[in-house]
């Protein structure tokens, strides 16, 4: 049979990952507990994001519930080649453009559903689930603004009339 311990460095890897998943979506540990209805105590989910405790992948995949997130987003992340976590770095600050996630949620117009699909996909790769903001990369605003068949001041600009650009 195959050897199931964890690490304690695995263990401590997968609690900051929680953390940090917990507090992007500004949740205490006492909230987490009152939202899942004390099937997850705050003493214990301090335990596994301190990692002294390892979490079982049900658990885990129950908080990924509470959380909304998939469940792979709970586990530490892998660097790929070429690219941390945090991506390429690419693009200026002046060429970064943030985006309103609740006015994107709640605005009806014809670009919705391919703007909410990138950006999905970009929370996805950095693991960002804030669900306020997110702020869109020089290149991640080239590609939306090729998909979109304009350019990328003519795509800012109709976020801004839009009222999603922050």
């Amino acid at each position: 049979m195959a050897d199931e311990t964890v690490s304690p460095a695995y263990a401590k890897e997968v609690g900051l990952r929680l953390r940090d998943i917990r507090r992007q979506q500004g949740l205490s540990l006492q909230a987490v507990a009152e939202a899942s209805e004390r099937e997850f105590k705050a003493s214990v989910l301090g335990a596994y994001e301190r990692g002294e405790r390892m979490i079982s992948v049900l658990r885990l995949q129950r908080l990924a519930e509470l959380y909304g997130v998939p469940v792979d987003q709970l586990l530490p992340r892998v660097p790929t080649t070429g690219r941390g976590v945090h991506g390429s770095g690419e693009g200026s600050p002046s060429r970064r453009v943030k985006i309103d996630l609740v006015r994107l949620e709640t605005t009806q117009f014809p670009e919705r559903d391919l703007l909410k699909r990138y950006i999905g996909m970009i929370q996805l790769e950095r693991g960002d689930y804030n669900g306020k903001m997110i702020t869109i990369r020089a290149e991640d605003l080239r590609s939306l603004a090729r998909m979109l068949e304009t350019d990328e001041e003519a795509l800012q600009e109709r976020l801004d009339e839009l009222g999603i650009r922050m």
